[in-house]
């Protein structure tokens, strides 16, 4: 079996998988939300690529329903909004409300409830929105300034495949979900998005570029496997 793992800006990480014997093109995604392409040994990777991304919205639609975590009073949500969860049993529905550093919920169910837990989820979209767009466009503004980069613009929104992409007008658009890594990977996405704004593909001169900037970005690259662009109590010190 012949493997090849690439990046695709409308997708993300895609795992394209070559087997014999294999007749047509197969897409599926796995318990982590890893993306993977079966296909006949014979066919061009561009084939496999070409297929997913003819899937794009079959492969957003499913990554939603992976890995939902369950989130508890105290969990801190992006990088200053703390959960806080009140139980009021003589209250008639749940309500949820974004404070400048937390988000509370008060309900008349258990919060494993699963609509309790879609209520707390929904919240935490509009709470990790509202720090994206405060913090990362000036990151990003000062990142570019330090190394000597320009770019048209940038917006954040919910991107689940993907932690941000770069067109080839140079707008620059980031996931929301961003905020709840670390520091140095959301500066590893920052960089690999500015760094696309003069390289469009991931070659040799893509790496010799970002290696000046970001001497461990193969490193950083493998950490941020471990996290997917959905609302996640990271348990991360504010700060980091």
């Amino acid at each position: 079996m012949a493997q090849k793992i690439i990046y695709v800006p409308e997708i993300g990480e895609l795992i394209l998988s070559k087997r014999r014997g294999a007749t047509n093109m197969r897409l599926s995604i796995n318990a982590a939300g890893k993306i993977r392409v079966g296909m006949p040994y014979w066919a061009p990777y561009q084939a496999g690529v070409a297929f997913a991304k003819s899937k794009a919205d079959w492969i957003n639609k499913n990554l939603a329903t992976h890995s939902v975590q369950l989130l508890q009073d105290g969990d801190l949500i992006g990088k200053s909004h703390r959960l806080k969860f009140v139980y009021k049993p003589l209250q008639k529905t749940t309500i949820a409300k974004v404070g400048a550093n937390s988000i509370t919920v008060t309900s008349p169910y258990d919060i494993t409830s699963p609509r309790v837990q879609k209520k707390i989820h929904q919240v935490s979209e509009k709470a990790l929105k509202a720090e994206a767009e405060f913090l990362l466009p000036q990151r990003l503004e000062a990142l570019a300034k330090r190394h000597g980069y320009e770019y048209k613009s940038v917006q954040t929104r919910k991107l689940i495949s993907r932690w941000g992409s770069c067109s080839s007008t140079k707008i620059i658009t980031l996931s929301y979900y961003l905020v709840q890594l670390p520091w140095s990977l959301i500066d590893y996405v920052l960089v690999h998005e500015l760094i696309h704004t003069r390289h469009m593909n991931h070659g040799k001169e893509f790496w010799d570029d970002f290696k000046k900037i970001t001497p461990n970005a193969r490193i950083l690259q493998k950490e941020i496997r471990a996290y997917k662009p959905l609302v996640q109590a990271y348990k991360i010190i504010p700060g980091k």
